[in-house]
């Protein structure tokens, strides 16, 4: 393990914008308007759906 630095530096003011991200990110939340079909599950979905009707049949 290393002690401090001789020469430590010091602390300084970062450039305005450059500390906080600001990308939205989706909740996997979908609007879907009254009288349209909803979203179609994706192919794990559809595949496990599948499994599970051949199975009780």
């Amino acid at each position: 393990m290393t002690g401090p630095s001789s020469s430590p530096r010091g602390e300084h003011t970062p450039r305005p914008g450059s500390t906080w991200d600001t990308v939205l990110v989706p909740t996997g939340e979908q609007h879907v308007p009254d009288g349209h079909p909803g979203p179609r599950p994706n192919r794990a979905t559809r595949r496990a759906l599948q499994r599970r009707a051949t199975k009780e049949n």
